[in-house]
């Protein structure tokens, strides 16, 4: 093992602030300084996550330190050392960037740990990040949903920036993140990219974000520039680009991840049989366009039927730009009042987070099964909490209003 002593900096959850990484010369810094970074599930959330990374030169490796604990050093016989996988794209007409991708395993659950991206050669670091395992026995949880962060300029995702802030200031001890889906509008345009992720680095490092694809993430059956951004679960159908619909477990949940954009039918298939091994009391999924949204995408109507076949709680959705909450549904029929707590899996309840970005739509016509439903033309979030045989969804807009909130009770 080489030996590595840096004194550094650890930038705490919720940190904002960048401290100056050791890098080599100020003339090199930026090329094969790390940017971009960002964490997900891989795997068991209790032992592996997985981390990707751009650099903007072609010559650099991958390299990832870890340390047990918050500890403000990286020095031997204390550094876990991984080495992962690089590989270049072509992100402008004489721009070539590498992405570096790790996937680090044998974690030990409900453990602190700090980290840091970049090529040990070089001495080119990211700054060290504090994240922590699932707990062994995860008893209790909370996770933030969002959606549409999908914007061009960098005031749109500052707004984007603004409502991460917002969620994490309301749900501070928030596990990981789903977006719904279209993280940016153009997935071409790397400066949005850039944005994305630099407008919310304190949290991205270290929360790991679950994405879902969007219409605006996977453009005439081509999702590789969002794909290159994600180290993302490969346990997703037959025929269905790898990254772009797949399941995870945390806690006592499990959560299926659909694509709206390809490969329906496969899909459901897939989802059947991923939710009948499922031993988890509580099934969640996470999907782009509604299936009873604003308005409801009859491409996904056999879905629904498998939503129903295994009696899934709750359905996350994105797409419209405005915030829908359906009464629990049966076979297409109302089973609840909505008010009170939706009881013994008696029916689905299907919700769409407005908009974390800067693009609203007009509320759309109310249907049948909307029991709340409105746009307020600000930023939403919501921190969905579940404990022992209870989840509790509760919806803010970025003022820190409380704008809806359930019960599902089993």
């Amino acid at each position: 093992m080489v030996v590595v002593v840096v004194t550094a900096v650890i930038v705490q959850r919720g940190d904002s602030s960048t401290p100056t990484p050791a890098t080599n010369s100020a003339s090199s810094a930026t090329s094969i300084q790390p940017k971009s970074v960002v964490t997900t599930f891989n795997g068991d959330a209790r032992t592996t996550r997985g981390f990707t990374w751009y650099t903007e030169s072609t010559d650099t490796a991958t390299h990832l330190q870890l340390v047990k604990g918050g500890a403000t050093t990286f020095t031997d016989p204390n550094i876990i050392e991984f080495t992962g996988t690089t590989t270049t794209l072509q992100t402008g007409k004489k721009q070539v960037q590498s992405i570096h991708k790790v996937l680090v395993t044998n974690l030990a659950p409900g453990t602190e740990y700090a980290y840091r991206v970049g090529d040990q050669t070089k001495q080119s670091w990211s700054e060290p990040v504090i994240f922590n395992t699932e707990a062994q026995r995860a008893e209790a949880f909370t996770f933030l949903n969002v959606s549409d962060s999908q914007g061009i300029s960098e005031s749109d995702f500052e707004l984007w920036g603004h409502t991460l802030d917002g969620a994490f200031a309301k749900f501070p001890k928030a596990e990981f993140i789903v977006h719904n889906g279209d993280l940016v509008e153009e997935p071409e345009d790397e400066t949005a990219w850039d944005y994305f992720f630099g407008k919310t680095r304190s949290w991205l490092k270290q929360i790991p974000l679950m994405p879902v694809t969007g219409n605006h993430d996977e453009v005439d059956g081509v999702a590789d520039r969002y794909l290159s951004h994600f180290y993302l679960p490969d346990n997703g159908p037959k025929g269905s680009i790898p990254g772009t619909a797949y399941s995870f477990d945390y806690g006592n949940a499990h959560i299926a991840v659909l694509n709206t954009e390809s490969n329906f039918e496969a899909q459901t298939k897939w989802l059947r049989e991923d939710l009948a091994r499922t031993n988890q009391p509580w099934k969640l999924i996470a999907m782009h366009r509604g299936a009873y949204g604003g308005n409801a995408y009859k491409k996904v109507e056999k879905w629904i039927a498998v939503f129903d076949e295994f009696k899934v709680d709750l359905v996350l959705q994105g797409h419209n730009h405005e915030y829908s909450r359906s009464y629990p549904l049966r076979n297409g029929i109302k089973v609840g009042d909505g008010e009170q707590a939706a009881l013994n899996r008696e029916g689905t309840v299907y919700v769409v987070t407005n908009t974390a970005g800067a693009k609203f739509n007009e509320k759309k016509d109310d249907l049948f099964y909307h029991k709340v439903h409105l746009q307020n033309g600000k930023q939403m979030f919501a921190g969905i909490t579940i404990e022992g045989d209870k989840l509790t969804y509760q919806a803010y807009d970025i003022e820190g209003n409380l704008v809806d909130s359930f019960v599902i009770q089993h």
